[in-house]
């Protein structure tokens, strides 16, 4: 891993441990063993760190739409469950959660990429709901989006909402998602 990669991949750490404001490069610098000015020559501010953090995620969510990108729209729609399920059992939560925290306090240059992932995952969980209900795998009554929208908040919210609760809470949320979208026989 590159000392670029090595940055990122800590900041994002950071983030979803602590906060984007809770962090400095110096916490950085005596974390990974590295000065401030070899962080700072990779990424001139805070807010370049953040923008190329949040760009990690678009690309592994790009990443992950082409790997399953000849699945059927349950295999796509599991692969997500699935990276909800990771961050779950990492003790991560969401960085669009976390983020969205200190939505606020965010330089706009963070704040155009938060949406631009955020509105990457809606649109391709979307198109996947669409693909599954044309091809009579899913059955929901509402719109593709929001159906969308509401399997994005309640997996982002189980995810938290489960580090005070139980283990179980996050496992019989996820099966009720699947379980609903079938169709009735």
């Amino acid at each position: 891993m590159t000392t670029k990669e090595v940055i990122v991949n800590k900041a994002d750490q950071y983030i979803r441990d602590k906060g984007y404001n809770a962090f400095s490069f110096k916490d950085l610098s005596n974390d990974i063993g590295i000065k401030t000015a070899s962080i700072h020559y990779h990424f001139p501010t805070k807010s370049d760190l953040g923008v190329a953090t949040v760009k990690e995620h678009i690309d592994r969510m790009e990443a992950l739409k082409q790997k399953v990108a000849n699945e059927s729209p349950l295999i796509k729609l599991e692969s997500f469950l699935d990276v909800q399920t990771r961050i779950k059992y990492e003790n991560k939560v969401c960085i669009v959660g976390s983020l969205a925290t200190d939505l606020n306090t965010l330089d706009e240059s963070i704040k155009d990429e938060l949406k631009k992932f955020a509105q990457l995952v809606i649109e391709w969980l979307t198109e996947v709901l669409t693909e599954g209900k044309e091809q009579q795998l899913f059955n929901f009554q509402t719109t593709a989006r929001t159906k969308a929208l509401m399997i994005i908040t309640n997996m982002v919210a189980i995810v938290q909402l489960s580090r005070l609760t139980d283990d179980t809470d996050f496992e019989t949320v996820k099966e009720t998602i699947l379980t609903e979208l079938r169709p009735q026989q």
